[in-house]
């Protein structure tokens, strides 16, 4: 039973100390003798009796069961990573140790082995130590974090970057500060946005209008109707789980023609796109067009992390006002060190994007050439369609119990029901043997479990079907 309690005089921090104890058992009479100096004159009042406790882990293992019975229950697998081995791990199954291949890594290039970017890390583990020591405003703003800003502002071509300690979080709490610091603000986001995005928008508090995706017609009529008050746009460059691509420079001139402002989640095109890496606005040269560009120093340039980039009173107001910001623990300086490193040698190296980029050619020749049910999509990304969620945990299985092939299967809600999917991510350190050794593993348990061999899929009508399911959900 949770006792009620109460504190007498005056408090030296912001929450009384018997709240922070209100799990104690009320049973156990409080030695006030080990009590912090100060605390002596603090009392407990007993807690009321007659009530009956609801059965809490009740709720969470029917919750649990709920998503087992429909096949969503997701199981990690235990997967240790090698330096300078990748792509082959460890995964230590039930039955002891046992070598894979890792096929579904976001670590798109390899470059948290790349031994620049190791012995950056370790060298300032070393020098700095290894934790932040606290907040960016009380103890954290480390010479390195400032140092990786500066550099990512010069990525993007922008006044200045802000540092947060994940792409979710520089997501969440960018677009939510964004929106709020503009008054009456509408902010106009794409059906198939990430959840990191959609929870931005959801605690901006802010009037929404979700249109189709990628649908440039959709998006006009939603503009003409908001009139003159200020818009926000929200989309990707590319979109993680169908790997296709936002139109946007035909964005950027509808903001321009509407007013409005431009935000781009660009986590699985940095590092992989454009002449240094900046991602597929580069490419398209649009960066100037684009008010705010979001990033991860977790995929592409292989370590940890979220930014923004965008003109220095923009980063300003989110490093004053966003609580995401404010109240967490910065980014260690190891990690920001090897960040940087991994970004410098990126902005002057195309060895590994060309690699990358030729990998993902023969793997989807490969793969349509054995007549299996790939997504067609012109980036990195390689969906293989299932379509059913529990096929797709049972291939996933099969794959790495008998072939030692690791690809997690990607199931709702991460994609929407009926369109689960293995996602495929082909990086520069996946030989042709390795190619090979997939096609083989996947045509084997595609005929050993009956799933549809289908060919190349194109899917645009299936694609908009989707498209308009996720807008209703957000």
């Amino acid at each position: 039973m949770v006792a009620d309690r109460q504190c007498s005089g005056a408090l030296p921090f912001p929450r009384c100390w018997a709240n922070l104890t209100d799990t104690f058992d009320t049973r156990v009479t409080p030695d006030l003798a080990s009590l912090p100096p100060g605390l002596s004159g603090w009392t407990s009042v007993t807690a009321r009796s007659g009530a009956t406790s609801p059965d809490y882990g009740q709720f969470f293992t029917s919750a649990l069961e709920r998503l087992q019975a429909e096949r969503r229950y997701r199981v990690f697998a235990d997967i240790e990573r090698l330096a300078g081995r990748y792509p082959q791990a460890i995964w230590h199954a039930p039955d002891g140790p046992r070598p894979i291949t890792v096929w579904c890594s976001n670590d798109y290039l390899g470059m948290g082995q790349n031994r620049d970017v190791t012995r950056a890390m370790v060298e300032a583990a070393w020098r700095l130590g290894t934790g932040a020591g606290g907040t960016r405003n009380i103890s954290g703003n480390s010479n390195p974090i400032v140092t990786l800003e500066a550099e990512l502002a010069d990525l993007h071509g922008k006044e200045a970057a802000l540092v947060f300690t994940s792409g979710y979080v520089s997501n969440q709490t960018g677009i939510a500060t964004l929106a709020k610091l503009i008054p009456n603000c509408l902010i106009l986001s794409d059906a198939l946005n990430h959840n990191s995005m959609i929870e931005g928008v959801r605690q901006s508090g802010c009037d929404k209008a979700i249109f189709r995706h990628n649908d440039l017609e959709h998006l006009e009529e939603l503009l003409q109707a908001a009139g003159e008050r200020p818009k926000l746009i929200v989309f990707e460059s590319v979109y993680s789980m169908d790997g296709d691509i936002a139109p946007i420079r035909q964005i950027c001139d509808l903001a321009e023609r509407y007013g409005a402002m431009t935000y781009i989640d660009e986590v699985h095109a940095v590092g992989m796109y454009g002449p240094r890496g900046a991602g597929l606005a580069e490419r398209l040269g649009v960066m100037h067009r684009i008010d705010v560009i979001e990033g991860t120093l977790g995929k592409a340039f292989g370590v940890m992390g979220g930014y923004l980039t965008g003109t220095r009173a923009v980063m300003d107001a989110i490093r004053s006002f966003a609580p995401g910001f404010i109240f967490t623990t910065a980014l260690p300086p190891a990690v920001a060190a090897a960040a940087t490193a991994s970004i410098r040698h990126l902005k002057s190296s195309r060895t590994e994007r060309q690699a990358q980029q030729l990998q993902v050619a023969k793997v989807k020749e490969a793969l349509i050439h054995a007549d299996l049910p790939v997504l067609a999509t012109p980036t990195h990304i390689v969906p293989v369609m299932v379509g059913d969620a529990e096929a797709c945990k049972a291939a996933s299985d099969r794959l790495l119990n008998k072939h030692g092939i690791y690809i997690q299967p990607i199931n709702y809600p991460t994609v929407p029901r009926s369109t689960e999917r293995l996602r495929i991510t082909p990086g520069p350190l996946h030989s042709d043997d390795h190619i090979a050794a997939l096609t083989e593993a996947l045509t084997d348990t595609w005929k050993a479990l009956g799933l549809s061999f289908r060919g190349l899929v194109l899917d645009a009508r299936e694609r908009m079907k989707t498209a308009r399911r996720v807008g209703r959900r957000q």
